[in-house]
């Protein structure tokens, strides 16, 4: 997958992502957002071993956020399953030198698009922790819509804090856009 948008680049993870990758990642302030999966510190070993399951999956689900020909961060969904079948859960980070660009707005709108047109899913949805606002107004300007708080649903650095969740559904069945309130262009 290529997504070239006006300022960033959401692509397939490449080998030779490993090194920006590691620079990017291994920050307590990105792995606090995120779940505990995600490794910190963030090594070479942890890295090579991303990448690698990256281009092994199918369908491919996880992707690099490319800034100034770099990648300075990622991209991704989880399929779910079973009666939930057509939802997915998109997850979305950057290294703390790319914040404040609008580069997550612009990536999860581009990333949210595609997915909306390239696979049979009609709702993405995202939970963010209580404490990470940055996240919610990503969502928020790229047209996803809060939908309620999952009161002590996760715990997180030996605090068990609440989850705000935000989402977007597909009202076209056949997959055609749909303008999306709050969308920044």
């Amino acid at each position: 997958m290529h997504l070239a948008l006006e300022h960033c680049v959401v692509r397939s993870w490449e080998r030779s992502d490993v090194p920006a990758l590691v620079r990017n990642a291994d920050h307590h302030i990105v792995w606090r957002n995120l779940r505990d999966r995600f490794p910190y510190p963030y090594t070479r070993a942890a890295g090579e071993a991303w990448v690698r399951a990256a281009r092994t999956e199918h369908p491919e689900s996880s992707f690099a956020i490319e800034f100034e020909g770099e990648a300075v961060g990622g991209i991704g969904l989880l399929l779910q399953e079973d009666v939930a079948r057509r939802s997915a859960e998109v997850g979305y980070w950057l290294g703390p030198e790319s914040w404040g660009r609008g580069l997550a707005t612009e990536a999860l709108i581009g990333f949210t698009d595609w997915a909306f047109a390239n696979l049979d899913i009609c709702r993405l949805f995202a939970n963010v922790f209580e404490w990470n606002p940055a996240s919610c107004r990503v969502l928020e300007k790229a047209g996803y819509e809060f939908e309620g708080r999952l009161r002590k649903s996760v715990t997180k650095e030996g605090q068990t804090i609440d989850q705000l969740l935000y989402a977007v559904v597909r009202e076209r069945p056949d997959g055609a856009r749909v303008e999306r309130r709050g969308l920044g262009r």
